[in-house]
């Protein structure tokens, strides 16, 4: 499969229409996933303190401060 990101809006009887049109070869069939954007973030974490948290994992993951998946995994079983 091959992505291709666009903008777009859905009207009034739910039919999407895309800002431009896509970039094709052939005529083909497609799957189309739709993501919802948000206006305000759900929870009481602010966008800034998001990017900061990011910067930080992003710094770490450069480090070399990284932890296994596996390990990961141990913590979500323990609940």
């Amino acid at each position: 499969m091959r992505a291709q990101e666009v903008m777009g809006s859905v009207d009034e009887k739910g039919l999407l229409c895309l800002d431009e049109p896509l970039t094709v070869q052939k005529y083909s069939r497609v799957k189309v996933i739709v993501l919802f954007v948000e206006d305000e973030v759900d929870d009481d974490e602010s966008k800034e303190s998001i990017l900061e948290g990011l910067r930080i994992s992003l710094q770490e993951a450069k480090a070399g401060k990284t932890r296994p998946v596996s390990e990961l995994w141990d913590d979500i079983d323990a609940e």
